[in-house]
């Protein structure tokens, strides 16, 4: 079972816990008081970072209980694995499973505020049609927002069909600009063996704008060889360079942009925690392959907490995750990495205005 969010102001989204990784018991069996005493503990933790004893969660929640009564909710919680006691004489802390419920039972996201969404149109606007820097702000701007490391993955190239493609003149060469339907805009300075050859490059420049047109990178590969048979002296050569730079995309790679990875070292309290999340950041193909694995529906932020993520050396963190849209369909996602304690409301508020407009700056850059 999940549950998704995609507009502000509805519901969060959920992304379940696996079912093999679910002890006795689940929230439904909880009742009315033990779900207000847990989501009390989870916030008291998320904001102290302390273990929450019954006597705080009484005296800070006031539900009208005794503090022996609230002791004993905490115990068959903990029983239940919904939370966990560090020390005998500690309080106590939220497992994955305590955590889960209190993302999946909370309420609306909170609008941002206005300088939160002047700093989203701030830092993402002007971006002079080039996805990559806003891909680099994004995640930069993240990270301000949250607090927290962020992440933000280049369009897919599989399955992208051009939209257009030209060329410019660069002094001794010439510059391939190829734009895709994921907003992809990707750059080729191609040699070109006759200096200042203007003529040539507008030819081949006019026969790309007729012939290269909502076609894979494949197709369009073929046919700029095709065009090359065909042609003869500058024109021929410049094809043909540009037949491989059509190649070359296809095979180009994505990779991710990373934000605030300093921040980790401030989230997360046990060291060897920080050495293990700076580690698995720092494999791009694992990011790349974890943000791309998940399943989307439409721009929905989906969460991932602890065991949740398939990825061994991130069963610490939490993960919020959304992606950007071309042309109404998932080309690329956007995501902020912190601790189980995180907060959520404020990274699952962030995370989808900023995938909202990224989509808005890509369809732009598409069309």
């Amino acid at each position: 079972m999940s549950a998704k969010r995609g507009r502000e102001g509805s519901r969060p989204a959920r992304r379940a816990a696996r079912d093999a990784d679910r002890p006795e018991g689940t929230a439904a069996a909880l009742g009315p008081r033990r779900a207000v005493v847990l989501q009390a503990v989870v916030t008291d933790y998320i904001r102290s970072a302390e273990p929450v004893g019954s006597g705080t969660v009484a005296v800070r929640y006031r539900l009208g209980v005794s503090p022996a009564t609230i002791r004993n909710d905490m115990a068959l919680l903990t029983e239940m694995g919904f939370l966990e006691q560090p020390h005998t004489s500690a309080g106590r802390v939220p497992t994955d499973l305590g955590y889960r419920f209190y993302v999946d039972t909370l309420p609306a996201a909170p609008r941002l505020s206005p300088g939160q969404r002047r700093a989203i149109t701030d830092s993402l606007s002007e971006l002079q049609g080039d996805v990559e820097e806003a891909l680099r702000r994004t995640a930069q701007l993240l990270s301000r927002l949250t607090h927290y490391a962020a992440v933000a993955l280049t369009p897919v190239v599989e399955g992208s069909r051009v939209v257009r493609a030209e060329l410019v003149p660069l002094g001794s060469a010439a510059l391939l600009l190829v734009v895709s339907d994921t907003g992809r805009v990707d750059k080729r300075a191609l040699d070109f063996p006759a200096a200042g050859d203007d003529e040539a490059v507008s030819g081949v420049s006019d026969a790309l704008v007729r012939e290269i047109q909502d076609v894979s990178l494949g197709e369009a590969a073929e046919r700029v060889e095709a065009l090359a048979a065909r042609a003869a002296g500058h024109e021929q050569s410049l094809l043909e360079a540009v037949g491989v730079a059509f190649r070359d995309l296809k095979r180009a790679a994505e990779h991710a942009f990373l934000g605030g990875v300093a921040n980790i070292e401030e989230a997360f309290e046990r060291r060897e925690s920080v050495r293990r999340l700076f580690e698995a950041l720092d494999e791009e193909a694992a990011v790349l392959r974890l943000l791309r694995g998940l399943p989307v529906e439409g721009d929905d932020v989906t969460v991932m907490i602890g065991r949740e993520i398939p990825l061994q050396a991130m069963r610490e963190a939490s993960v919020v995750v959304a992606p950007y849209l071309a042309g109404g369909r998932p080309v690329g996602a956007i995501a902020v990495v912190g601790p189980t304690r995180m907060e959520y409301l404020t990274a699952i508020s962030s995370v989808g205005a900023v995938a909202r407009r990224l989509t808005e700056i890509v369809d732009a850059l598409a069309g």
